[in-house]
């Protein structure tokens, strides 16, 4: 007897952000691959974004609000509502007050409520929210078994509520394309040239930059009259340096300021360049929910010093220097051993190709529309 068609509405606002668009692009595209039975509804913030090439049983439909705003507790439930799906997916923790149900929600990182208390009444609304848009989900995925445990002891979730499912890396990073000219054009328009040490992502405090910086300033000491390394540069893609003083304020006093370019967001495909020029990749994180910046970065070749974080090693297995992410001489002792050991980069290339090749955003959309059938 052929499953009943369920129809599925997806949040997909934030579809062109950095990080949690890359699982909603990602996790919408290898859905259309694997199912052609269910109905879905993909809710897009502008009527101008579309989702090309497209499986009939796939259409969009605009709500020009984003989820950060305080109206959009009542206005968005009454949009879906409207929408008469059977279910609903918010792919991260940022949950409308009124949300119908049934839903399910994805937990990508647990640190705002997992790191530091709460100081003000707009911070444990925050945390209240959270708290509240995961116990009323019919099912909470997360994305590593380190964030799952932190879902069932800090929220109090039931365990058989809770589903394990690992992102991919975007196939963008698929290390088998050629650069080439465009390359060289990109990094030269940045002004930058290896060797230079690549950090992506925010730099919120939990990502731990400061240190990295602090990290680089021993390094370059170290390496100033070595042949190859004595211009290292550091690059970091991702927030614009002026959201946070602390960081500035530790560039400053490393007096490393002419050797760390801050590059703010990037295009995807520029990313995947600096990938790939990169020396090392460094993400000494103080707190993730998996790990998919190391992941990209292993799939372009690039080798990868990571936090020995139980959520990081879940992502980069053995195939990373670990480094504990509260010392700065360890995060630098890593660095320095990449950086002059060209066989050790080598062996860390070819085991990081091999671990991003077990992770498959076809295996993630499997699991995840299993989720969706089993609730229904």
């Amino acid at each position: 007897m052929p499953k009943k068609s369920i129809h599925i509405a997806i949040d997909a606002r934030r579809y062109g952000f950095f990080g949690i668009g890359t699982y909603i692009r990602n996790l919408i595209s290898s859905l259309a691959e694997v199912d052609q039975e269910n109905r879905y509804t993909i809710v897009m913030r502008s009527p101008a974004d579309t989702l090309p090439g497209m499986p009939p049983n796939f259409s969009t439909v605009p709500f020009p609000h984003p989820d950060t705003e305080l109206m959009q507790n009542l206005s968005f439930p009454i949009f879906l509502r409207e929408l008469r799906a059977d279910l609903h997916h918010i792919p991260l923790n940022s949950v409308a007050y009124f949300m119908p149900r049934p839903y399910v929600v994805t937990i990508h990182d647990m640190s705002s409520v997992t790191s530091g208390s709460a100081h003000s009444i707009r911070e444990l609304l925050h945390r209240e929210r959270y708290r509240r848009g995961a116990v009323r989900a019919g099912r909470v995925i997360a994305v590593s078994n380190s964030t799952r445990r932190d879902l069932e002891s800090v929220i109090g979730i039931k365990p058989d509520r809770i589903r394990t499912v690992y992102s991919a890396p975007d196939p963008v990073f698929n290390n088998s394309t050629a650069d080439g000219d465009p390359a060289r054009m990109i990094l030269e328009r940045y002004s930058i040239k290896p060797p230079f040490i690549l950090y992506a992502g925010t730099i919120r405090p939990h990502k731990n930059v400061a240190r990295l910086v602090e990290a680089f300033a021993v390094v370059r000491a170290e390496l100033e009259s070595h042949p190859e390394l004595n211009d290292l540069k550091l690059v970091i893609i991702g927030d614009e340096l002026s959201r946070y003083p602390g960081v500035r304020r530790t560039v400053a006093a490393t007096r490393v300021a002419p050797h760390v370019r801050f590059l703010g967001f990037v295009p995807v495909e520029t990313l995947r360049i600096f990938y790939r020029a990169a020396t090392v990749f460094a993400f000494p994180s103080l707190s993730e929910g998996f790990g998919l910046a190391p992941l990209e970065a292993m799939a372009c070749g690039t080798p990868v010093i990571a936090s020995d974080l139980p959520a990081l090693i879940e992502a980069v297995g053995d195939a990373a220097e670990l480094v504990s992410p509260e010392n700065v001489f360890d995060i630098a002792r890593a660095l320095k051993t990449l950086l002059t050991d060209p066989d050790l980069r080598s062996q860390r290339s070819q085991q990081g190709l091999a671990r991003a090749a077990q992770f498959h955003w076809r295996d993630t959309a499997n699991a995840v529309l299993g989720i969706y059938r089993e609730l229904i």
